[in-house]
């Protein structure tokens, strides 16, 4: 087992509570600071946090990320700045010699993330993206499943939603609607999810091509977004990401045999247990007899949804820390993060022009 990991938090972002209390959970980590430009804002929420979520030591307020990057006592920083200015604390925190956890979408643009995954490798620490479900026990049974060559076949189809309808006060103030802080706005802090799923169905090979449309968008950013990919073999995915639609957040793999549902597959339902289910339906006609038939079976494995020593997020936060003590980065984590941010650089693309075909 690794050595404790030492964290900093790099704003006071409302998904950062999330990871505050798995790094509470996590038995090799320990959050360190804090950092906000306002240190009373900074103080106010840790006080929030400490009571729900206490570590040992409360964390330290820092009046300024410059001031947390500085400091010798934190190993790692988790970066939830707004976009539009990740890039920048990024890099300087892969400077600073501090591996980087980093909210998504990880840049606005491919060559962005290529400056933040190259400052990391140069200085030779780890880089992540905060996508929790790639952490889960989940995706081990659910490849297993896929791989058994039975109970789905071929993969074939690929097709995820993730969407959430924003209040009017979210479309007046959030800043995932503003075009200087959030830019990608739906494409960005959902479809990123949308995408990786199709990716880690498909072993993160990248599509050959894809399209995208812009269903609808505010002040040029998008908030109702659609998506196809088509991969060398064949294989196709569509998604669909809005902040204009009620609470969606599934995902289905299609193939020769039949099919997955994961009705769950960012953020899992409250319980004990995160799962899937496989159908192989069957169609039977003779003469005037139509029968239609489902045969479904749930595969489960016992993982607690929230705040659990087995949670993804508990899990994502263990993994990082290790990694981050072990001295040896593991890259194929920026390798998703790139690959993901590719195909969304070229749905925008696509959208912005009309809808055409652009290739990876």
């Amino acid at each position: 087992m690794a050595t404790n990991c030492n964290w900093g938090i790099l704003g006071t972002a409302n998904i950062a509570r999330k990871n505050w209390k798995a790094m509470q959970v996590a038995e090799n980590a320990t959050l360190v600071a804090v950092a906000s430009r306002d240190a009373a804002k900074a103080q106010a929420y840790i006080d929030e946090c400490q009571a729900e979520a206490p570590f040992p030591k409360a964390p330290e307020a820092v009046g300024s990320y410059d001031a947390i990057l500085a400091r010798k006592d934190i190993d790692a920083v988790y970066i939830p700045l707004p976009t539009g200015i990740r890039k920048e604390w990024v890099v300087k925190a892969a400077k600073a010699g501090k591996h980087v956890l980093c909210e998504k979408p990880c840049g606005g643009t491919a060559a962005d993330l290529r400056e933040m995954l190259d400052a990391c490798a140069a200085n030779k620490v780890q880089f992540m993206d905060g996508v929790m479900f790639m952490h889960s026990a989940r995706l081990p049974l659910l490849r297993k499943v896929l791989d058994d060559g039975q109970s789905v076949g071929d993969v074939r189809r690929i097709t995820s939603q993730f969407s959430f309808a924003g209040p009017e006060e979210f479309r007046k103030g959030n800043i995932r609607v503003n075009p200087a802080l959030e830019p990608l706005g739906a494409l960005g802090d959902l479809g990123w999810y949308n995408i990786r799923f199709a990716l880690w169905t498909m072993k993160n090979e990248l599509p050959k091509s894809v399209t995208g449309r812009m269903i609808a968008e505010q002040a040029g950013v998008p908030i109702e977004f659609s998506g196809e990919l088509v991969f060398a073999n064949g294989v196709t995915s569509s998604f669909y990401c809005s902040f204009q639609t009620e609470l969606q957040e599934w995902g289905h793999i299609s193939g020769t045999r039949g099919g997955v549902t994961l009705k769950d597959f960012v953020i899992p339902f409250y319980g004990a247990e995160v799962g899937f289910e496989v159908d192989n339906q069957v169609f039977h006609q003779k003469g005037c007899t139509f029968h239609f038939r489902s045969h479904p079976t749930r595969h489960t494995v016992k993982e607690y949804s929230e705040a659990m020593p087995e949670a993804q997020e508990v899990n994502m936060i263990r993994t990082f820390s290790n990694l981050a003590k072990s001295g040896t980065p593991d890259p194929v984590w920026g390798e998703w993060a790139m690959n993901t941010q590719k195909v969304l650089d070229a749905c925008l693309a696509s959208a912005r022009n009309g809808g055409g075909a652009v290739k990876i």
